[in-house]
């Protein structure tokens, strides 16, 4: 059981580390192309990624053969369900973070983003699931590690920051989403790729819409699009649900929060940006919040 959970921990710190690292190709890549032809363009690139991995982990049938590739790559009822909501969940909630980034701060967007991490255990709350006290401590000790880490200056309410709010209930939403199919045994991998479909034809749309992209500058973006699409989407999504598996729920969101530490360093690394002290701060309680949630304590903390 414990390997299993320390396995979960890992593939979910490298989602964290992965998306935190996404967030330089997601600034370059808004340079050329529009928000949702950005959004549609990885989820494109996430699809390519996982035919192969879905192929490589089938098992082969009693007669020593792999099934046709397209039943190797088709997906039961629970998983296609599934993927379609995690899909949906999943196309608006980067839709409302990728426009609201372009009308707010950054540290502001860092910040109300980082709310999901508080939504998922009351979300959890309302549909029957127990909070315990140890956990309900890492959250807010998160939270106030998150207020350090990203707000500089006065925190007023745009239209901006109001979507990237709305972002984040969205982000609650598929945490809650993948646990409930996952606990329906869907197959992980499959669901992850069927979910970039349905969160391409969102995104689709809305390019189709709003913005007019060209084969030039799709291709002047293919740098950030490759490693948003291939790394951050392909790669550390499916790490998301597999891990998930292994890992609660509310634990799992104190987990990916990193995300946002990993992004302060990787700013720091590639981009030559310093932190402050209170930056520093924030990154040491984030990372506090998360340790304790991974260490065995006495019974009596974890009762609700």
């Amino acid at each position: 059981m414990y390997h299993s959970e320390a396995k979960g921990t890992i593939f979910l710190l490298i989602t964290a580390l992965i998306w935190g690292s996404a967030f330089v190709a997601q600034s370059i890549g808004m340079d050329y192309i529009g928000p949702f032809t950005f959004s549609a363009a990885r989820d494109v690139i996430a699809i390519i990624v996982l035919m192969p991995v879905i192929l490589l982990f089938t098992d082969k049938r009693d007669d020593g053969t792999y099934p046709p590739i397209w039943q190797q790559l088709k997906p039961d009822t629970v998983t296609l369900t599934g993927g379609a909501w995690c899909g949906l969940t999943l196309g608006i909630a980067d839709t409302l973070q990728q426009v609201g980034i372009s009308m707010t701060t950054a540290g502001k967007a860092g910040f109300i983003t980082a709310i999901y991490i508080v939504l998922v255990p009351l979300m959890g709350f309302f549909i029957g699931r127990k909070v315990t006290r140890i956990i309900v401590f890492c959250v807010v000790l998160a939270m106030t590690g998150f207020y350090f880490l990203c707000i500089n200056g006065d925190f007023e309410i745009s239209f901006g920051d109001f979507l990237v709010f709305c972002c984040a209930i969205f982000f609650a939403l598929h945490i809650l989403v993948i646990d409930h199919f996952l606990l329906k045994k869907a197959h992980s991998i499959k669901m992850s790729w069927v979910q970039f479909a349905i969160a391409f034809l969102f995104s689709a749309a809305l390019t189709v819409l709003f913005e007019s992209p060209t084969v030039s500058t799709l291709w002047d973006a293919k740098w950030p699009i490759l490693y948003a699409g291939g790394l951050s989407s392909g790669v550390a999504y499916t790490l998301q649900i597999v891990g998930q598996k292994y890992t609660e729920p509310t634990t799992a969101t104190l987990i990916l929060s990193l995300e946002a530490v990993f992004a302060v360093l990787a700013g720091w690394l590639i981009l030559g940006e310093v932190m402050t002290g209170k930056e520093i701060l924030g990154c040491v309680l984030v990372f506090a919040a998360v340790i304790l949630a991974q260490v065995p304590l006495p019974s009596r903390l974890f009762r609700k």
